[in-house]
């Protein structure tokens, strides 16, 4: 989920194609709630389709796969024996998918702890992967992507598939991401429920100039208001994806400066931790943080990462794959809420469910009508709902009641 500052043309040119991978839009419905409130891999469906090809090929022109010839390569920027946050969610996203497709554990090659910020290191991972056999490679992390184009070039037989980013060729390298926002939204209503200070905390990785973490804040925020308009969010920002000391750093100067709720866009349980410690609470991210911190975590936003990889696999199987880039979210199962904490206030289990409803109907999109800005500007039209490219490619605004904490 790694995003740097784009310029503008990358931002006009990055254009999300709404559909799951040869599937018309939906998920198969046997997929489950891979990051619930145990973070357990789902359990094993019957696949339709996959056992038998269709056609040697697919509508992308790309070959198909069986399931037995299957060769799986993942990037990730952390261990895949963490227990919780981003490589944890995709983890577990692949073992529902393998677990779901019927994969053998030899089928899957696992290159951890690439960090995204070196080029020479996703080379070499990405390299091994082609040289292992792969004919499938996941690559996790935002900083892969320009590799990862460059990979898909050399490598045509070869499908590609990149968590985020922009880039893709319609034909054997695709991007994946979700509409995260809307379960950010329903968090955002159980921390102003919540809040007894009206002073809420936001660890964001990046700043406005990242649109990725900002749609985040801004959902968050709108949430916030929804139930209580006298509440205001302040957000530190660690420059970072994954930096434990700097998210804990900035944890601590929010609850200094008197947020008694924290809610995060970072990878680590940092500022689950410094809740817990401190007699206040949380709202994890990436998976169930209650597991670890069950004093202070009220809820988690998660991505149940096996809906898009097993739907991306069985494309591949039964030649229904198109390149098409994927965006889903809570309708898809994609993205989701885990059940609330008893610490959380009574009502709170119906005002999330009410907006839930409204968001999966289609009746109400976050990010309607006019919105101000924090510095008095405003985006947006009445009547109309900013689309998914604006969303996570251009907003490099913060919502007015949010403002950011100089915390270093």
């Amino acid at each position: 989920m790694k995003k740097k500052v784009l310029a503008l043309f990358m931002v006009l040119s990055m254009l999300f194609s709404l559909t799951a991978c040869g599937s018309g839009g939906e998920i198969v419905d046997f997929v489950t709630n891979d990051t619930g409130n145990n973070g357990d891999s789902p359990k094993s469906g019957n696949i339709t389709g996959t056992s038998k090809k269709t056609s040697d090929t697919n509508p992308a022109g790309m070959k198909t796969i069986s399931k037995e010839n299957l060769k799986i390569g993942v990037l990730y920027i952390g261990s895949a024996s963490e227990t919780s946050g981003y490589t944890y969610a995709h983890e577990i996203g692949i073992q529902g998918m393998a677990n779901n497709i019927g994969l053998e554990d030899d089928q899957i090659v696992r290159k951890e702890s690439v960090s995204d910020g070196d080029e020479k290191a996703v080379k070499k991972a990405l390299q091994d992967c082609v040289d292992k056999k792969c004919n499938v490679i996941f690559a996790t992390s935002w900083g892969y992507m320009e590799q990862v184009a460059k990979f898909a070039e050399e490598y045509p037989d070869i499908y590609f598939a990149h968590a985020t980013g922009y880039m893709s060729n319609g034909k054997n390298f695709i991007n994946y991401f979700g509409r995260i926002y809307q379960a950010r939204y329903l968090s955002g209503i159980v921390a102003g429920l919540k809040t007894k200070t009206n002073k809420i905390g936001y660890v964001s990785a990046m700043g406005t100039d990242n649109s990725e973490c900002t749609g985040g804040v801004n959902a968050f925020a709108l949430g916030v208001e929804s139930v209580n308009k006298n509440a205001k969010i302040k957000v530190a920002v660690t420059n970072s994806w994954y930096s434990p000391d700097n998210e804990k750093k900035a944890s601590d100067a929010l609850i200094k400066a008197g947020c008694d709720v924290l809610a995060q866009h970072c990878d680590t349980t940092a500022p689950q931790e410094a809740s817990e410690n401190n007699g206040t609470w949380a709202i994890g991210y990436n998976s169930d943080m209650s597991k670890e911190t069950p004093k202070a975590t009220l809820t988690s936003v998660i991505w149940n990462w096996s809906a898009f990889y097993t739907s991306y696999i069985s494309s591949i199987i039964n030649a229904s794959y198109e390149g098409k880039n994927y965006y889903g979210g809570m309708k898809e199962n994609l993205v989701s809420l885990t059940g609330l904490s008893s610490l959380c206030d009574k009502q709170t289990s119906q005002k999330v469910q009410d907006a839930k409803e409204k968001i999966i109907s289609g009746d109400f999109g976050v990010f309607d009508g006019v919105l101000k800005t924090n510095t008095g500007k405003t985006v947006g039209k009445k009547g109309k709902t900013l689309d998914d490219s604006a969303i996570t490619g251009s907003m490099n605004w913060y919502y007015h009641n949010v403002s950011k904490l100089k915390w270093k």
